[in-house]
């Protein structure tokens, strides 16, 4: 897969540093990854949600960061092997859904 806007992910590791292990491990498996569908992603990253909607009347796919204390929001184009990172969230700001609004 390619990834799109890794800096996101950067500017979240430094802020938090506790994240930094898992980010770095989805980084590498998502590189090498070749993933056809949400269940290719789920068979790497069992703690992620494919088809989420946002008010944009599209999805989003998001994943349990760090044993669920944070949330990562990202676009995956399978048919280009394309991922989008969006934004990185802890758990609270997850929560409130203002994030759907974004999107």
């Amino acid at each position: 897969m390619e990834l799109l806007n890794e800096k996101v992910i950067a500017r979240f590791m430094r802020r938090h540093p506790d994240a930094v292990s898992w980010l770095e491990n989805w980084l590498e498996v998502t590189r090498d990854s070749t993933w056809r569908t949400i269940q290719d992603v789920k068979g790497a990253f069992p703690a992620v949600d494919g088809g989420v909607k946002v008010s944009s009347g599209g999805s989003v796919t998001v994943f349990d960061v760090s044993g669920n204390k944070y949330r990562m929001i990202v676009a995956i184009n399978y048919q280009f092997q394309l991922v989008r990172v969006f934004e990185l969230l802890t758990h609270g700001e997850y929560s409130k859904n203002l994030w759907k609004e974004r999107y």
